[in-house]
């Protein structure tokens, strides 16, 4: 175990770089993740782990898979650096992004595609429900938040390393269902019908939207139907992410 003690140490300063901008996610293909939790979810992918990053005084759980995996000792300074949370437990995963062939995308039969939605929140919660419900892959076209920032990270709860996620253009993502068959639906509030009406589907892709404006009229002309969630209280709408998980269990066959 190599330790580290100098928050000027060019690793720490990546380190949490990965943390701070989407810039350096971006050109390294990597993300760092915090805490027992995610670390560990980490480790079942255990090819995309690049180091473990442990605080001094902090002991990894014995019945972890650590074989082959580096891993680092660094003093509080460091860990605090680091950090992205008020409370760290003191633990981090440095991680590569996963990547998927054209032959992973073929399989990909079940989707949810994601347009400009910008709360990094709402996109690690409808990825987390995406994993839940069963979906193949979560498709986020331009304008959505940094899947790989660190509070999408959070509230996905480690499912970036259960379900897909990649970066992509929803219009040709929309094409390839069209030329494979498979269904898309759209949510709107005009010309849509009410989810609890949908027939559940073994394929399909579920285009949901920004949080102010919803999904583009230019993506709602490419599908075959549009839903929604009725509303029978006051709330005049729905969290996006909260819609989503409504209408992806609405949707998904139980066969």
């Amino acid at each position: 175990m190599k330790r580290i003690e100098s928050i000027q140490n060019s690793l720490v300063k990546h380190w949490k770089k990965l943390g701070n901008t989407r810039k350096e996610r971006d050109k390294f293909s990597e993300f760092l993740v915090e805490g027992f939790h995610l670390t560990e979810e980490s480790l079942k992918k255990k090819d995309l782990v690049k180091g473990l990053i442990v605080r001094e005084g902090v002991d990894i759980p014995d019945n972890w898979d650590i074989e082959g995996v580096p891993h680092y000792s660094v003093t509080a300074a460091v860990a605090k650096e680091i950090s992205e949370t008020e409370h760290s437990q003191g633990i981090f995963a440095h991680c590569a992004q996963p990547e998927f062939t054209e032959q992973d995308q073929a399989d990909w039969t079940r989707l949810l595609l994601i347009d400009a939605v910008q709360d990094p929140g709402n996109i690690g919660t409808m990825i987390r429900t995406a994993s839940a419900a069963g979906i193949d892959a979560v498709i986020l076209g331009k304008g959505c938040a940094d899947p790989f920032n660190p509070k999408t990270v959070r509230s996905a709860q480690g499912s970036h390393f259960q379900v897909p996620v990649v970066k992509g253009d929803l219009t040709e993502w929309i094409q390839k269902m069209h030329d494979t068959g498979i269904p898309v639906f759209g949510t709107a509030l005009q010309n849509a019908v009410p989810v609890h009406e949908a027939e559940t589907q073994e394929k399909f892709a579920l285009i949901v939207g920004n949080e102010g404006s919803g999904v583009s009229q230019e993506l709602l002309d490419l599908t075959q139907q549009n839903l929604m969630v009725p509303l029978y209280g006051s709330a005049e709408s729905l969290n996006v992410a909260v819609a989503t998980g409504i209408l992806l269990y609405s949707l998904v066959s139980k066969n």
